[in-house]
């Protein structure tokens, strides 16, 4: 019996996942996105810590709301910046009402003269997930570079967010995927018990 290569199984598992992202009414993406404020965590958000964000594009879950949460704590706030393929990204300080630019793919980002930073948390993007915190992106790596270099350098807890519906059984993956801390949908809390 032939086995599908990881790289073609995981572009299956990312085309269905988007699939139902897509066919989430925006009411409900607006919904999802704020009922992750009302969650507890499982980590502590204090004064000055850095959480790292993202700019939502198309379907994503929003991280705004949690993000004002943070910053509200007392958090620092940071974006990612897209430096070159094959690279991890480089998270700029960002608060909100500062002025973005226009990075990769329209992806708004801050400009080059806002300080880079090393987050104590990642909110992550994602395109599918499964409880073990294997995560499948859109494809060039970026937050897998990112989260295994900060990783090296020191303590960071990362957590995906995604809709429920984004839940498949089991991710593919190779040692260089970076596996998630936590995954927040709008259902739950998902532990994935890599700290």
């Amino acid at each position: 019996m032939a086995t599908i290569p990881v790289d073609e199984f995981k572009a299956e598992l990312r085309r269905d996942a988007l699939q139902k992202r897509e066919a989430i009414p925006p009411d409900q993406r607006q919904a999802a996105a704020e009922s992750l404020v009302n969650r507890a965590l499982p980590f502590r958000i204090v004064r000055g810590m850095t959480v790292s964000g993202y700019a939502p594009m198309k379907s994503e879950i929003s991280p705004l709301p949690l993000m004002r949460k943070f910053e509200a704590a007392g958090a620092q706030l940071a974006l990612p910046v897209v430096v070159a393929r094959g690279k991890p990204l480089i998270m700029r300080a960002y608060k909100f009402g500062d002025p973005l630019a226009s990075g990769v793919w329209g992806i708004r980002e801050p400009h080059n003269d806002a300080p880079e930073v090393w987050p104590d948390v990642l909110l992550v993007p994602l395109a599918a997930f499964d409880r073990k915190g294997h995560r499948i992106g859109y494809g060039a790596g970026y937050y897998d570079l990112t989260i295994n270099r900060l990783r090296l350098l020191k303590p960071a807890v990362a957590v995906g967010l995604a809709y429920a519906a984004q839940q498949v059984p089991v991710v593919p993956y190779t040692p260089r995927d970076a596996r998630l801390d936590l995954v927040l949908t709008e259902r739950e809390t998902i532990d994935c018990g890599r700290r």
